[in-house]
């Protein structure tokens, strides 16, 4: 799932060298932090999160139903 994840957001993201990606697994979730440089924060969220929302859609809807959930994150990096 992870791979998906960073296909969509090195799609939108001009400074992909510089995106790290943190995955922190729980009992129930798994959650993934990306961290990104300020420039490409509005781009990958997109306006009013639409990007960030449909993101969060595709992996929800990849994860099968057995399987943690997956939470995600985007951090502007600091």
């Amino acid at each position: 799932m992870l791979k998906v994840i960073k296909y969509v957001v090195e799609q939108f993201a001009d400074k992909k060298d510089e995106i790290e990606y943190v995955v922190e697994e729980k009992e129930a979730t798994i959650e993934v932090t990306v961290l990104l440089a300020d420039e490409d924060m509005g781009k990958v969220i997109g306006k009013q999160g639409k990007i960030a929302k449909a993101l969060r859609t595709i992996v929800k809807a990849a994860t099968p139903r057995d399987a943690k959930k997956y939470v995600i994150e985007i951090k502007e990096k600091a």
